[in-house]
């Protein structure tokens, strides 16, 4: 039997969203990184934007941690495997830190994390205490390290925030508003690492900006236990499927791609924006991303449409998550009124809202099986057509988004974690016509084990979501 783990691990939370949970656990993970540390950054929550950021500043993969989607025993797992490299863990939690159900307190404390609260200090001075003091206190069972105040004005307003905290909260230092370390955003949250082009000169700022405020100090180790060993079986065994991966696809999960890759799949990644035809494939995964940023070059990318229509014609399986799904419409029109057509493989029409349309978690009972995930958009779709189901959110979260079905194509608003149920993202793959692909899955020996030896160009994770477990 395995035995427990021990890392220093601190899981990063705040009063409410708009603090600079991001900001503040990459400039900590550049920090230690910068120190020669082995870093392992963790995000509570559906999210596909901050672990872009967190990525880039960590250097090593970042997955999600999430009571309900990813589950208790597979969050375990991908604790207790980072603990065995890491010599850091950062947790950014989600939204406030008691908000939700389950909430980053939650987990915080069912695995023994304690938190650092964020707090920013703007226009704010011995109040700062009074929160922070709030934040440590209002469940008393919640591990609590200590507070870092974000935005600072001066050394002066960081000594006045630092004075007012009580009760022997620990101070973990400040960051300014004045460092330029701010990552900007848009309406689905923050701007793609990929296009911000000056990124790791604002990590190292952050980061030094940090170092120069604190005692650059780990925190105490935390004792993750060892989780359940669930054998992945190889139910895709030689299936090859094209992977969108562009500026406008972009919203993947590494454990869900890791999950693809256990079971045998051979990902190609291609550019439905520049490339002209699709890799040689027999099932297609068109993943959410801003579509509605690069609609008119996807629309001129005619080829592309064309192999797209081709590649659902043959008969071959499809799944298209939010993006992917807009692109699958007869058109799109943007928030500025530019209405560009596409693939048109479903009947209906989608525009970009100026306002948040949906955002929930999603439970989805599919034929092939129930699936978790969730949903979060600013466009609405018409269409006519008839949904195979609907998403039912845990916690009455708004939206019961559609799934739609034609042939063996699957779309829908809903962004699916395939480890909550290996055998039912299977289904969804595997062509069927099995001939070809059993005599190619023949030729080798498929077993489950980390990427890290795959070319570099198509590793997205490395030595995590691989053991999966259905909810």
């Amino acid at each position: 039997m395995s035995q427990p783990r021990h890392c220093p691990a601190v899981l990063i939370a705040a009063p409410a969203s708009g603090q600079g949970k991001t900001t503040v656990t990459a400039a900590l993970a550049r920090l230690h990184r910068n120190q020669g540390r082995n870093v392992r950054v963790f995000k509570c929550g559906p999210d596909f934007l901050d672990p872009m950021i967190l990525e880039r500043a960590s250097g090593a993969p970042v997955y999600q941690l999430d009571m309900w989607m990813v589950g208790e025993q597979e969050s375990r797992r991908l604790l207790w495997e980072a603990a065995g490299e890491a010599d850091l863990i950062l947790i950014e939690g989600v939204m406030g830190l008691f908000d939700g159900t389950p909430s980053s307190a939650d987990l915080a404390r069912h695995f023994g994390v304690p938190v650092l609260g964020v707090i920013d200090g703007t226009a704010m001075a011995q109040t700062f205490g009074a929160l922070a003091l709030g934040l440590a206190r209002y469940q008393p069972d919640l591990p609590f390290a200590g507070v870092l105040a974000n935005r600072v004005g001066t050394l002066r307003h960081a000594q006045l925030l630092e004075g007012s905290l009580t009760e022997g909260l620990r101070w973990y230092g400040a960051l300014s508003r004045e460092t330029g370390i701010e990552l900007p955003s848009r309406h689905l949250g923050l701007v793609q690492a990929s296009e911000l082009n000056d990124l790791d000169l604002r990590l190292d700022a952050a980061a030094d900006a940090l170092a120069s405020s604190c005692e650059v100090a780990l925190p105490p180790a935390v004792e993750f236990a060892a989780p359940d060993v669930i054998d992945v079986e190889p139910l895709l065994a030689g299936v090859r499927i094209a992977v969108a991966r562009d500026e406008a696809f972009a919203f993947t999960y590494g454990a869900s791609l890791d999950l693809l890759r256990a079971m045998g799949a051979e990902l190609s990644f291609f550019s439905p924006i520049l490339d002209t035809q699709l890799p040689e494939a027999d099932s297609l995964y068109l993943p959410g991303g801003y579509p509605e940023l690069h609609h008119v070059a996807l629309s001129q990318n005619t080829t592309m449409l064309a192999a797209i229509r081709a590649h659902h014609a043959a008969g071959k399986p499809l799944l298209a998550e939010c993006g992917g799904m807009l692109y699958l419409l007869d058109s799109l029109t943007d928030v500025e009124g530019t209405r560009a057509q596409l693939v048109g493989l479903l009947a209906g029409d989608a525009v970009m809202q100026k306002r948040l349309a949906a955002l929930a978690l999603q439970a989805v009972e599919l034929p092939e099986g129930p699936l978790r995930g969730h949903t979060y958009h600013h466009s609405l779709t018409s269409t006519e057509l008839e949904p195979i189901a609907r998403g039912l959110s845990p916690n009455g979260g708004r939206g019961a988004e559609a799934v739609y079905r034609e042939g063996r194509m699957t779309a829908s608003y809903v962004h699916f974690y395939f480890p909550s149920n290996p055998s039912a993202i299977a289904a969804l793959f595997v062509p069927d016509h099995k001939d070809a692909i059993a005599s190619r899955s023949n030729r080798r020996t498929v077993t489950p084990t980390l990427e890290s030896g795959l070319p570099e160009e198509t590793r997205s994770t490395v030595g995590a979501g691989l053991l999966a477990k259905r909810p």
